[in-house]
């Protein structure tokens, strides 16, 4: 089943949104390079690391993934876990484990991540209204939506009435006016479903940089990318389009207006590394940590359930249920899912081709999770 999910925002940057279930997978619309950032050199041969098999990797199936053909032009895959190291880069990608890549609505985990260490040190609430914080942006008429709420993306908040893409020059209060400017229509009350919208997390980052007095970017920095010592992980401030190199696939300008939604870049051995703190308690105290698996009231009925603190679950077909978040930027499609004590951690991205379906990058997005983990 397709379900549009944010379409404003993600029509803005070419990406269709599906969901089937509990998973959520987005198709980039761009056709990718013929080669990866290599200046068009001749790829080497892919690589392949596995060490112990506690937990064995499903290398067969994961090649039949990951080869190049009408789904994927190249695929990144790592597996982490107790026993068991298993990284490979195929196709127009690059074999640089290192590799950089904009790593879409997974940037939604640092948000919700930082919003919860605020909470714990008491300069937010979960039950605070949003109006409280930023009483310069939302508008009064509104009912109360809280932090919370946002979080679990089950304040309510519709689709944007203003026009969101490329060349606006977007800033985060400019976004945000696409949902509380005089005309658009007020978020739903009382609230009758979890539905995931991005602006939610705008709100969250504004939230983040009013309470703290200090940018969005330095607080990622100052309390997750520095203390796990995640090198290659960062805010592009605004104006910069560039990517570092290596990049996963040849770079190509994106203007950063997604930010605290959906505009980090990240690499594959740093995503690993931020699911492993997350998911096994180094981020969080006990109270904060127990939302990153909680499922909302709300979440019992919608087509993509998220937990209390925005996190994507799904179940293995040996009963495992994993935790993590997708995302789209670009010329990627990745995610990045974890077991609930964080001891198994898969990451991966791709390079979608334009004939790829909703319906099979669902398939893929699953498959490639269940043969990892």
């Amino acid at each position: 089943m397709t379900y549009p999910v944010n379409s404003a925002l993600r029509k803005a940057r070419s990406i269709q949104l599906a969901a089937v279930g509990a998973t959520l997978v987005a198709v980039a619309a761009v056709a990718p390079p013929a080669s990866a950032a290599t200046g068009g050199a001749r790829l080497p041969t892919p690589v392949t690391v596995a060490v112990g098999d506690r937990y064995p990797v499903d290398e067969a199936e994961l090649a039949q993934l990951m080869a190049p053909g009408s789904e994927a032009n190249g695929t990144m895959v790592r597996v982490a876990g107790p026993g068991t190291r298993w990284v490979k880069a195929v196709g127009a990608v690059s074999q640089n484990p290192a590799a950089s890549f904009r790593i879409g609505s997974m940037t939604k985990m640092f948000t919700s991540t930082v919003v919860l260490q605020l909470v714990a040190e008491g300069r937010l609430d979960l039950d605070t209204p949003i109006a409280e914080v930023l009483p310069e942006l939302v508008p009064a008429a509104w009912h109360p939506i809280t932090v919370g709420q946002l979080l679990s993306h089950t304040s309510g908040l519709g689709k944007p009435c203003g026009e969101l893409k490329d060349g606006m020059g977007l800033t985060p209060e400019r976004v945000v006016a696409a949902w509380t400017k005089e005309g658009c229509p007020a978020p739903e009350y009382p609230v009758t479903r979890q539905q995931y919208n991005g602006g939610n997390y705008f709100l969250l980052g504004l939230a983040i940089e009013k309470v703290t007095g200090r940018s969005y970017a330095d607080e990622v920095q100052r309390r997750i990318a520095r203390p796990l010592g995640l090198h290659h992980t960062y805010v592009p401030r605004s104006g910069d389009s560039s990517m570092p190199v290596p990049s996963l696939a040849a770079p190509t300008p994106q203007e950063p207006w997604a930010w605290a939604e959906g505009g980090m870049i990240s690499t594959g051995p740093d995503m690993e590394r931020f699911m492993k703190a997350l998911l096994g308690g180094r981020l969080l105290p006990p109270a904060q940590q127990a939302l990153l698996t909680e499922m909302p009231k709300l979440a019992q009925t919608a087509k993509l359930p998220f937990s209390a603190a925005g996190l994507m679950t799904a179940r293995l077909s040996d009963g495992t249920r994993v935790w993590g978040k997708t995302g789209s930027m670009a010329q990627y499609t990745s995610g990045a899912f974890a077991t609930a004590d964080g001891r198994r951690v898969v990451t991966y991205s791709y390079l979608p081709t334009p004939e790829l379906t909703s319906d099979q990058a669902v398939a893929r997005a699953v498959a490639i999770i269940e043969a990892a983990l």
